[in-house]
């Protein structure tokens, strides 16, 4: 027992404020957005989760994902884009932070169809103008 609160003591802990909200939130089912997802369209949220592997150095975006992730999910197209990604374009290039340690990302919320004219990624939903934080 003794060990087991040893270790208890040492896991990192997560706060999340109660207005951050987790990707999952943003759909409804079958790739709709979520009331809560279009109540919050245009508007600074935070919303939590993992930075994926970037696909380039000295970037100013990155892909958020609710699970950590080694290799980056971002997909080529809409119709193949998953319910559990957001594209998050930031104020300055990245640092980047491991893949397994929580974020909390701040931005704008932008839904609906988007190329990004820089990388021509194809986006469902984006968060920009964004700051992030590791989640400790």
């Amino acid at each position: 027992m003794k060990y087991l609160f040893v270790f208890l003591l040492f896991l990192p802990i997560y706060t999340y404020s109660s207005d951050t909200i987790k990707i999952r939130e943003l759909y409804a089912g079958d790739m709709q957005f979520s009331e809560l997802a279009k109540s919050l369209d245009g508007k600074r949220v935070k919303i939590s989760g993992y930075m994926a592997p970037p696909l380039k150095a000295q970037a100013d975006f990155f892909v958020l994902t609710k699970m950590p992730m080694a290799v980056c999910p971002f997909c080529e197209s809409e119709a193949d884009w998953p319910d559990d990604i957001l594209f998050v374009r930031g104020k300055d290039t990245i640092d980047v932070i491991r893949y397994t340690e929580p974020l909390i990302v701040t931005g704008i919320l932008e839904l609906g169809t988007k190329v990004d004219e820089e990388t021509g990624f194809v986006s469902r939903v984006r968060v920009v103008n964004a700051d992030y934080e590791r989640a400790l």
